[in-house]
């Protein structure tokens, strides 16, 4: 099971494709810099992909818009 839940983030993010995007460029950058916005220990996934939904439900990623 996905932590957190997708439901929840889609309260953040308006579109499921917008999240996706999202996701995908944090995780790339988190792979090619290794910079997180939170400690280590407290993320529950071991994945980047998981690790950026962690990041967008704890707020620490804003998305702007035109």
């Amino acid at each position: 099971m996905i932590y957190p839940s997708i439901d929840k983030i889609l309260n953040i993010i308006d579109s499921k494709y917008e999240l996706v995007h999202i996701i995908s460029e944090r995780s790339k950058e988190m792979t090619k810099t290794g910079h997180y916005q939170m400690p280590e220990y407290q993320y529950k996934s071991k994945k980047n992909l998981g690790r950026a939904l962690e990041e967008i439900e704890a707020n620490l990623l804003v998305v702007k818009k035109d």
